[in-house]
């Protein structure tokens, strides 16, 4: 049975911030408020809660989990950026996007993607997200809250306890959030390349929008 917690979306209680804190750095699973849909979370370095991440998710290695990260000073822990990469990271962020980066030493084998050695960063605009990065003290691996049978994200995070209540361990009540993906934009090539239409604008990178 997961625990539910009914954060303040923008003055999230520090109390319950630490309790979940102390819940992803044992183990768990959670579902986690960002400024797209929800997500779930789990600690960079607990291989058997990635694991069991992607299996709620129905993903194999092949699919990239996301890292959250707090702000622009951990992006070069964890990716590869030259300035041409970084300027165009800044012009958005934080947002709804997810960058798909060549990974440092610094991302565990497994995270990256197995035959490009990529790794996808998202800066959330959300504030509980942040409080939770910034109580562990390092990022969290996520990725969006679609399960195997939908074909949208789940914002409402009662739906979410009664769906999953016996696969993760805590559902963070943040309010609805978006019934959006974030956008993914994959930055390794000479230029910017759409992977996934989301909830991030995608002109500011010389993209043109689908139709």
């Amino acid at each position: 049975m997961s625990q539910y917690f009914r954060i303040h979306p923008e003055n999230p209680q520090a109390r319950l911030i630490k309790q979940a804190a102390q819940v992803v750095s044992g183990g768990g699973v959670i579902a986690l408020p960002t400024d797209s849909s929800y997500v779930l979370a789990c600690r960079l370095d607990d291989r058997s809660a990635v694991e069991r991440l992607r299996r709620i998710r129905g993903i194999d290695e092949r699919q990239h989990l996301s890292l959250l990260v707090r702000d622009l000073s951990e992006l070069a822990t964890f990716a590869i950026v030259d300035n041409r990469q970084f300027r165009m990271i800044r012009t958005v962020t934080p947002g709804p996007y997810v960058f798909v980066l060549v990974a440092t030493k610094e991302v565990p084998r497994r995270l990256s993607h197995p035959s490009r050695k990529t790794i996808g960063l998202r800066v959330p605009d959300h504030e509980i997200a942040r409080a939770l990065i910034a109580e562990l003290g390092e990022p969290l691996i996520a990725s969006t809250l679609i399960l195997p049978d939908d074909e949208e994200p789940l914002n409402d995070p009662e739906e979410i306890r009664v769906r999953l209540e016996k696969q993760i361990d805590l559902v963070i009540d943040g309010g609805a959030c978006p019934r959006e993906p974030s956008t993914v934009i994959d930055l390794t090539g000479a230029e910017p390349e759409l992977i996934r239409m989301g909830r991030g604008p995608v002109e500011p990178f010389g993209i043109d929008a689908p139709v």
